[in-house]
């Protein structure tokens, strides 16, 4: 099962690299750009957001935003609230450029996806949560263990 797992995340990483190239982006600029879009729905698309939900660093993120928005792709404009943050959101040239990719992205998301139907969805998207979740306490254990091992060398 988890060299299963391991194979289809290697192809996920595989395909994003496509949905990416089909609209002139890099595997991870790809996954900010819909990732602000998805944050942005709820006023909550900020580096540290963006970096967070993905679990990437403050500084990669602020990296990867800066050249999406030299493209014409990201907007960036200071929080009303705190002048500190800005707040991203997806341009029109970005949102077109996701239009343009939607039909593309739904032919192999569906072949992608062509397992999963209905009535397993619900319990797929739990277990990815739950999955998800405990991958950042094993991360941490393992940080752990390895500190713990370092000190007993």
């Amino acid at each position: 099962m988890l060299h299963d797992l391991l194979a289809f995340s290697s192809r996920l990483q595989q395909v994003r690299g496509r949905f990416a190239a089909f609209i002139g982006l890099t595997g991870p600029q790809y996954t900010i750009l819909i990732t602000i879009r998805q944050l942005a729905a709820g006023d909550d698309a900020t580096v540290g957001s963006v970096a967070d939900h993905l679990a990437l660093t403050p500084t990669f993120v602020a990296s990867e935003t800066k050249k999406l928005a030299a493209m014409g792709v990201v907007e960036k404009e200071p929080d009303p609230m705190d002048m500190r943050r800005v707040m991203l959101s997806v341009s029109a040239k970005g949102e077109q450029l996701l239009h343009e990719l939607a039909p593309v992205q739904r032919q192999i998301n569906d072949s992608l996806f062509a397992p999963v139907t209905a009535e397993n969805f619900a319990l797929l998207r739990l277990l990815a949560s739950s999955l998800r979740n405990s991958a950042e306490d094993a991360l941490a254990l393992s940080d752990q263990l390895l500190k713990e091992a370092g000190e007993k060398a």
